[in-house]
């Protein structure tokens, strides 16, 4: 439009813009010039004009008879509108055009307001075109065809052409800038050209607006739309595609690129260095190209689950079963598959040759007993706040936003919406401190400090809680049932002003909250369901607590301890909390030992009782489960000393522990009978050595003693 410094002025395409009137930006001046120039559609576009200029928001598009709306988008919707009405003022007197009339009769009431407007700036523009020699003739021309009129668009919006980002093996339903990958962005939801999820996107698309809603979301809206085709685009632009090892060689091999580049190089510019291929030329052109390559990427990958475990130890046959368990009830892949199908475009297929079942290790939600309810309706009021799916949007913005709102109030809210909204499972150091408990505690007065950054294995910063801070963080389980969106929870976020930051690892997403909130931040964990399965061992009691949506009163324990021998009910454990005490549920290795070292020194709860090594009861097909007792822990150190006592020349190869539900009753009941005809009732039990061979050992996992085999000259009795 202007030639260059230092002379600034119009250039010959600029004088031709100056001569037009007035169509508010010069986006749309450029759209009109090359309707009227080169494509033969001025007067469509003239009309396309006159209602945008009028219209500020999308809504019109809810408020539309379906007959008008075009599946060419929103643009070629407005443009029907426009024909619609003048059609029929074109072709009548203008005492007879009866606007009322017409829109009651076209079911365009609820839009008069925006179709006066749009008529009045139309007969505007349509008077200064006839005093134009220049563009008299050509702004009576009108094509009505998509094509010429999206042509025309381009001219004007050619940097705002949006590609699916599912045709770039990426999430569905969002869109790239097709010259910036980084301006991700959403339709308007009320555009023509929205799709239910369980259809496609449109491919291309050029947009009239593209607004960011929030400084906290990185994506945009695409408002007033329209669908486009590769082929009409004509500008040049650079694309690179960014590629791992085994992409680059998989391109490499059988000639795939060098076909390629022959295949389109006579038409772009083409270069594969470093990872990385170029392409440079016709937009159209680099589009179908950078298409061609990614599909040209695409593979099929097949493998087995193998058990490589040495054969005949506890962790082979450990393994085996657990595979066989996997395999029926292959919906615990169900939000992962889903996951890579949505965000990359990944179809993931599991192979089964057995029915799919379910399998349940925690005690369902229920209320306390009543003596120890009556004393504790705060806790079924903290609760309520998190499971109560019919808490109304006031009671939330409250805790959020009131003047009575606290770190823990918002955490509440934000607890609220993975549960209610997306069907999470709450559970961990939240349900302990504060829902039962109570507790809060800060490490000093100035909340910037109370969150920090640490490296994992993979090089990746993730956020923490510094140890002092109670309640520290939230953690939930996803769904095996439905698809967790994570943009969609962070959108519900943004709905009450909660600002985050997401990080991705393999098995979870980490949530920063409010680290610029003056109630203080805080930190999300949610766990792929495949993973939270595997979550089988509790370290502690008070730890065995979970929420789940609707049990409004009520608390769930994740995993069964209330049988004997560790007999340990949910009015146990609400007690311990309450008294800052708890229990060591697993042997105390050096994760668990810094986790006691941190409830103890830091946040003053007392260990209680010896340390228990709760194993979860094997697969009903099966009697009995070794699980390797982890040579860190103290029971493993403690059985090394006791051994060298025997002999020093003995080595340890592996300590397992055994899990056999129905022996351990039988053993139960046997105690308490010898218990009863013993002084004191106390049976006097020990723990003893015994020494056997391999089929032995297998016996008695499975069966237990057979004191016919009893030796008293034996050496190990």
């Amino acid at each position: 439009v202007l030639e260059s410094e230092p002379s600034n002025e119009l250039t010959v395409y600029g004088k031709i813009l100056a001569m037009l009137p007035d169509f508010d930006s010069i986006q749309m001046s450029k759209c009109v010039l090359a309707a009227l120039e080169k494509y033969g559609c001025g007067d469509d576009l003239i009309r396309l004009a006159s209602i945008l200029s009028v219209l500020e928001t999308t809504t019109i598009f809810q408020k539309l008879p379906q007959y008008l709306k075009s599946p060419d988008g929103d643009f070629m919707t407005l443009l029907n509108v426009m024909d619609e009405v003048l059609l029929i003022k074109q072709s009548v007197s203008v005492k007879q055009f009866d606007l009322d009339r017409i829109c009651q009769a076209k079911g365009l009431t609820n839009i008069k307001y925006i179709i006066e407007e749009a008529l009045r700036r139309y007969a505007n523009l349509e008077k200064l075109f006839s005093h134009s020699s220049e563009f008299r003739e050509k702004a009576r021309l009108a094509s009505g065809q998509w094509e010429l009129i999206a042509k025309s668009l381009l001219a004007g919006y050619y940097e705002n052409i949006f590609v699916s980002m599912k045709e770039l093996h990426d999430r569905i339903h969002q869109f790239v800038r097709y010259n910036d990958k980084n301006d991700i962005a959403v339709l308007d939801l009320q555009s023509t050209l929205i799709r239910p999820k369980s259809q496609s996107p449109v491919s291309l698309i050029i947009a009239r607006e593209v607004c960011y809603s929030s400084a906290n979301r990185s994506k945009a809206i695409l408002s007033f739309v329209g669908e486009i085709k590769p082929e009409w685009m004509n500008h040049t632009i650079e694309r690179q595609i960014y590629l791992d090892h085994d992409e680059e060689n998989r391109l490499n091999a059988n000639n795939r690129y060098l076909n390629d580049e022959a295949k389109f190089s006579n038409k772009l510019n083409m270069l594969l260095s470093n990872h990385m291929v170029s392409l440079k030329g016709p937009a159209d052109v680099v589009l179908n190209a950078e298409l061609h390559l990614r599909q040209e990427l695409i593979s099929e990958y097949t493998f087995n689950l193998e058990n490589k475990n040495p054969p005949n130890t506890a962790s082979y046959i450990n393994l085996s079963r657990n595979f066989e368990s996997v395999m029926k009830m292959t919906r615990i892949f169900h939000p992962l598959i889903w996951r890579w199908k949505n965000q990359k475009q990944v179809e993931i297929t599991v192979d089964s040759d057995t029915a799919t079942k379910t399998c349940r290790r925690w005690v369902p939600p229920r209320n306390l007993r009543p003596q120890m309810r009556r004393n504790c309706r705060d806790i079924e009021k903290r609760i309520s706040c998190i499971t109560d799916s019919k808490r109304t949007s006031i009671d939330l913005y409250n805790s959020v936003k009131g003047p009575k709102a606290t770190r823990e109030t918002r955490m509440e809210v934000v607890a609220w919406i993975a549960v209610c909204k997306f069907d999470c499972r709450l559970e961990g150091g939240f349900v302990r401190d504060w829902v039962v408990g109570n507790y809060r505690a800060r490490s000093n007065d100035n909340p910037s400090s109370w969150l920090q950054y640490y490296v994992n294995k993979n090089g990746q910063q993730l956020p923490s809680m510094v140890k002092e801070v109670v309640p520290a963080d939230l953690d939930c389980h996803l769904p095996t049932h439905v698809y967790f969106d994570i943009d969609k929870f962070q959108d519900e976020l943004l709905k009450f002003d909660i600002k985050c930051k997401v990080f991705r690892e393999d098995w979870r997403y980490v949530i920063s909250i409010d680290e610029d909130a003056r109630t203080g931040p805080f930190v999300m964990d949610l766990i792929e369901p495949h993973i939270a399965l595997t979550h089988d061992r509790i370290d502690f009691d008070v730890n065995n607590l979970f929420l789940e949506k609707d049990y409004t009163n009520d608390l769930g324990m994740r995993v069964d301890i209330q049988r004997k021998p560790y007999f340990i009910e949910l009015e146990m454990i609400v007690d311990h909390i309450k008294n800052k005490c708890f229990q060591v549920l697993r042997p105390v290795d050096w994760v668990v030992k810094e986790r006691i070292d941190q409830m103890i020194n830091i946040r003053s709860w007392v260990q209680i009782g010896e340390a228990l090594s709760v194993i979860p009861d094997p697969h009903p097909y099966n009697h009995v489960l070794l699980v390797p007792l982890p040579s860190s822990a103290n029971l493993y150190q403690h059985l090394i000393s006791l051994m060298g006592i025997i002999s020093n020349a003995l080595q340890i190869i592996s300590i397992e522990e055994i899990k056999n539900p129905s022996l351990e009753d039988t053993y139960e009941a046997m105690k308490i009978v010898i218990a009863k005809q013993c002084a004191a009732y106390n049976p006097n039990e020990q723990l003893l050595f015994h020494g056997t061979h391999g089929a032995g050992i297998e016996g008695i996992t499975e069966y237990g003693f057979d004191d016919r085999y009893y030796n008293p000259n034996g050496a190990w009795g």
